[in-house]
């Protein structure tokens, strides 16, 4: 399959690269300083949106700032040798210019920061928690990450592995390609499902990206 677009947009945690171990191991301390059980957890949607906005569902709201930035915290100094680059990762970014694809992800800028400069990933344009107002599934995140590449959303291609992402990539109107890397196919809707991005090739053709699609 082949498709052309002006913009990549990529989900970063479970699409660029996996930090699931030290996710867990985090999210399992915390929990552990709030006093907060599987079942808490059990009644909120986790994958995908921004930790704010989890712990809003969890905790009272006088409670939320410092508990945001205490998993903040966890989650940082857990980043040496707690992320994976995942298959296909480097090999497509390295063929694409640096204004035609951005990383949108749910972390704080400052996480997200860390886990990329961890796997050597150096994206010119970054948005995170921090720059928006409403976290995925809402599309806010992919439409400001096309106002600052300058596209027509309709001409972005999501790539995510969470239903939350691939919900927020069709708000906003964009081609959606779905991984399988921590859901199975039939839990996941988009245009496109692939494995991981080892099945993603792209080249730049003067303005736009010419993207292959197999698997």
């Amino acid at each position: 399959m082949k498709i052309t677009a002006d913009a990549l947009l990529f989900d970063n945690d479970g699409t660029l690269v996996s930090s699931v171990e030290s996710v867990f191991r985090c999210w399992i301390r915390w929990a552990k300083e709030y006093g907060l059980t599987e079942a808490d957890f059990a009644r909120v949607e986790l994958h995908g949106r921004p930790s704010a906005e989890i712990i809003a569902d969890l905790l009272p709201a006088d409670r939320v700032p410092e508990a945001v930035a205490r998993i903040d915290q966890l989650e940082v100094e857990d980043v040496p040798g707690g992320v994976e680059v995942l298959p296909g990762t480097h090999e497509l970014l390295a063929g694409l210019p640096a204004e035609r694809w951005a990383v949108v992800t749910s972390a704080t800028r400052r996480l997200g920061e860390a886990r990329l400069t961890e796997a050597g990933i150096r994206p010119k344009t970054l948005i995170a928690a921090d720059d928006i107002t409403r976290g995925k599934p809402d599309p806010e995140p992919f439409l400001l990450a096309a106002r600052r590449l300058g596209v027509d959303p309709a001409r972005c291609v999501v790539f995510e592995d969470a239903p939350a992402g691939l919900a927020a990539g069709r708000a906003a109107g964009m081609t959606t390609v779905a991984l399988t890397t921590t859901h199975r196919a039939d839990e996941l809707s988009a245009d496109v499902v692939v494995k991981d991005l080892s099945a993603v090739s792209a080249q730049a053709v003067g303005a736009s990206v010419e993207i292959t699609v197999t698997g």
